[in-house]
């Protein structure tokens, strides 16, 4: 089977379907790193929640139910879909590979922020929580919710593929640093998108040039644009067939600027 969109060269490759159905059909070992977005579970922008909410909470105007776009499994599947696609990863990835999940801030009611860390331990090798310090003071009200993370494991049986030699990367991202701030999104943008600078900052550690690269969960893309821009190849799969267009527009654009220049 093929993917729905492939570049020229091959070199990227969009699936529009279930992860859970899509990774079974790429080679075994057949990818250098990991870096996603898996929805949370948190129903977010569903049925007029605080984010959905957040122009009127803020006086800028009135909740308007056509704005909302709920994520695709954002409900209480999300905690069994992490732990149904861990073993494709595991599959995909070669010893010393590291998968990066992006998770959320280090609160209830539902941690599973710590229920993700035990489940990735029980498959790979459990390495480090980095906090992604968003900027300025986030939604909520005790405890605002102002950082995120990202769950970093290794699997085992060699050494962990790490390309930095400076020996001062920190486990925290600093708020701002390298245009990491969080990104408040328009309305025709993907509520919960992250910068693509982040994805950069974990693919140029894990990962050096001509490595391919897996986002399972793309969204609008983000992922896809950080490894193109730094020379790696890109495999993502899109489950919303909205964000999946956009994303490959988007991919499109990237791509014929970087022949332009």
């Amino acid at each position: 089977m093929e993917p729905t969109w492939k570049s020229p060269d091959g070199a990227v490759q969009l699936w529009l379907g279930d992860c859970l159905a899509v990774l079974p059909l790429l080679p075994e070992k057949s990818v250098d790193l990991i870096f996603c977005d898996p929805p949370y579970g948190h129903n977010n922008n569903n049925n007029g929640d605080l984010i959905a909410r957040r122009e009127a909470a803020l006086g800028r105007g009135d909740y308007k139910p056509e704005n909302n776009r709920p994520i695709a499994n954002d409900g209480t599947e999300a905690n069994e879909m992490f732990a149904a696609i861990l073993p494709g990863f595991d599959r995909l990835l070669s010893p010393g590979c590291c998968c990066c999940c992006c998770c959320c801030g280090g609160g209830g009611p539902d941690p599973m922020f710590a229920r993700w860390s035990l489940a990735l331990d029980a498959v790979f090798n459990f390495k480090q929580m980095v906090v992604w310090d968003k900027g300025p003071m986030g939604m909520g009200w005790h405890y605002r919710r102002s950082y995120e993370t990202v769950l970093v494991a290794q699997k085992p049986g060699a050494a962990c593929r790490w390309f930095d030699a400076s020996n001062a990367i920190e486990n925290i991202i600093r708020p701002r640093q390298n245009g990491m701030a969080k990104i408040i999104p328009n309305a025709d943008e993907h509520p919960c998108e992250k910068p693509w600078q982040l994805a950069a900052h974990f693919i140029g550690l894990h990962s050096k040039p001509g490595d391919v690269v897996l986002d399972a969960f793309m969204g609008r893309a983000s992922t896809g644009i950080a490894a193109i821009k730094m020379g790696r190849k890109f495999i993502g799969v899109e489950l919303d067939p909205v964000w999946f267009e956009k994303a490959r527009r988007r991919i499109e654009a990237e791509l014929s600027q970087l022949r332009m220049f």
